[in-house]
Order: structure tokens, then C-alpha cells, then sequence
């Protein structure tokens, strides 16, 4: 999959995409990297790419020129969709990682400053997109992960075949909580269920702990997950037990 990422900060980008998996990735050929500088497209000697808002304000805008000439001046590749990067735009979530892991190329778009011109997204942008409701600098850390959560989707990028189905979100749920060695450290121990090497119970014991950790933490998640069969459900019944939550009615879980 190719992923350009359009910024005025590539040295921050190609940092991170040097290293861990994504760094593997894109020397195994998984993933390639594309980083395209606006500045490179200015028209004038100091390579301006804002200037003040029509209307007044503070800050300052991303000119619409460069920018669009650096989308249409990308290299070439596949048919790609368009995304950027903006508080305004819709959150991103597993669901919508998922989605664009079928894609074969996505162009990611940084802003700066105040934001971007309203022309470019007019011409030259298929959907907006948002870590959550909180404002950065900069779109370059939501476009880092954006390209890490869907990269981490595509065949041959994690180690394991099952590590990204047992993420958090995959299933609607939280993910169990994780233990290495050793079994005890500052008076803390490690479940006796995952000592054990009963590959039921411990599969059980993950499943309701997932459940826990949800409906602690996001339990309006549990309104959309599916909890469906019979394990499940008593599953969600003993952990309500155990916390003192009440039960809800389905559909109210929460």
C-alpha cells in the first residue's frame, strides 16, 4: 500500500516511518512512504505557504496554491482517496482503519497554522478526518497515526496472523489486560488462569476481562459490540456481579 503524506514538517514523518514496524514494513516492501513538502511548490524565493485570513483573526492560513499543487504534483500511483487531517473532520476509529486497509494508496494531508484554505478541501479533498475532539500544531501526529493504525492491517506487517484480530476494538471490546514475567513483581502477582496452560479457561478468562475492561472504562461501547451468544452474556452477568453494576436492559448496556 502507498501512503503520501503531504507536510510541511517530512523530516518529523520519515523519522517515525524509519522506525519499529513501519520501518520493517517499508523495507520489506509492505508499505511505501511518500513524503511531499508544499514549500517545494511556493511560487516565490522564501517559499511561502500562509498568509492572514480574509476577515482578520489570529494565525494564519495555508494558501490554497501550494497546497493544491502539491496534491496534483504528487508522484504517480494507483487511484487515491484523499484525506485531511482536521479537528472538524470525522472521528477516526478500528472501523474506518479497517476500511482504508482496502485501499491501495491514500494521500494524508497535513494542515498547519489556523488551518487550510476552504478551496483546497473544495477541490481537491474526499473526506476530513480527527484524532477526537482536542486541537494540535499540526496534522503530522494524526496522519502518523492514521498510516500506523491502517498499516498494521495489511497482511505481513505484524509479526503474528492474529495480533491486529486481537486488538482492542477489533471485536467492539477493550482488549484483556497482558502479563509477561515475572509472575510476581512488587507484591503483584500474574493470574493463576494464565499459569495454568488450560487453553480454555485462559480464553475464557481474556473474553471476560475484555468484557470488564469495557464496561469500566467505555461501556457505551457495549451497545454495539457483540455479545451475542450465551458465554458472553453470562460472561457480562458475572462481571456486572462483581462490580456492583447493575443489570441493562439490551441495547442499554451501559
Amino acid at each position: 500500500m502507498i501512503f503520501d503524506i503531504v507536510t510541511l514538517l517530512p523530516e518529523v514523518c520519515q523519522a517515525y516511518c524509519q522506525a519499529s514496524i513501519l520501518g520493517r514494513a517499508v523495507k520489506a516492501g509492505l508499505i511505501e512512504v511518500r513524503l511531499t513538502n508544499p514549500r517545494d511548490f511556493a511560487p516565490d524565493r522564501h517559499r511561502t505557504v500562509d498568509d492572514v485570513p480574509y476577515g482578520g483573526g489570529d494565525g494564519m492560513v495555508m494558501m490554497p496554491g501550494p497546497l493544491v499543487a502539491a496534491l496534483e504534483g504528487l508522484p504517480q500511483g494507483p487511484p487515491a482517496r484523499v484525506i485531511l487531517l482536521s479537528p472538524r473532520g470525522r472521528p477516526f476509529d478500528q472501523a474506518k482503519a479497517r476500511q482504508l486497509a482496502g485501499l491501495e494508496r491514500l494521500v494524508l494531508v497535513c494542515g498547519r497554522y489556523e488551518g487550510v484554505d476552504e478551496r483546497v478541501r473544495q477541490l481537491a479533498v474526499d473526506e476530513e478526518l480527527s484524532l477526537g475532539d482536542f486541537v494540535l500544531c499540526g496534522g503530522e501526529l494524526a496522519a502518523l497515526a492514521v498510516l500506523e493504525a491502517v498499516s498494521r492491517l495489511l497482511p505481513g506487517v505484524l509479526g503474528g496472523a492474529d495480533s491486529a484480530v486481537a486488538d482492542s476494538f477489533s471485536d467492539g471490546l477493550l482488549e484483556h489486560p497482558h502479563y509477561t514475567r515475572p509472575p510476581e513483581f512488587r507484591g503483584l502477582t500474574v493470574p493463576e488462569v494464565l499459569l495454568s496452560g488450560h487453553h480454555g479457561a485462559i480464553a475464557r478468562w481474556r473474553r471476560k476481562e475484555s468484557i470488564r475492561r469495557t464496561l469500566l472504562a467505555r461501556p457505551e461501547l457495549l451497545a454495539v459490540a457483540d455479545l451475542t451468544s450465551a458465554l458472553d452474556q453470562r460472561l457480562l452477568a458475572e462481571v456486572r456481579q462483581e462490580e456492583d453494576i447493575p443489570w441493562a436492559p439490551p441495547g442499554d448496556r451501559t
